[in-house]
């Protein structure tokens, strides 16, 4: 009995961790979102972030965001990466 906790205490810690590392990750609008959320999209620092919120005020919000690749520094690969959590309702 003894082994057979030990080996459901091992299988419920292995589901909780992998589970946090699939979590998926929450959407982002580029047309509101700040510096420190865009920051957070991958392939997307400080300095590009600030690029985007520039962008933004100077030439409106973003129609799709396939325009994100607008921005100067940010190519289609970036917005490809980042794809799935990208939306600009």
């Amino acid at each position: 009995m003894k082994h057979t906790s030990f080996f459901a205490t091992l299988v419920l810690l292995f589901s909780l961790a992998t589970g946090f590392a699939y979590a998926e990750q929450p959407a982002v609008n580029i047309n509101s979102a700040d510096a420190i959320t865009l920051a957070d999209l991958d392939g997307i620092g400080a300095s590009k972030a600030e690029a985007i919120i520039a962008y933004r005020e100077a030439n409106g919000p973003f129609e799709t965001a396939q325009d994100l690749s607008n921005v100067k520094g940010i190519g289609a690969r970036t917005v490809e990466k980042n794809t799935e959590r990208l939306t600009v309702k």
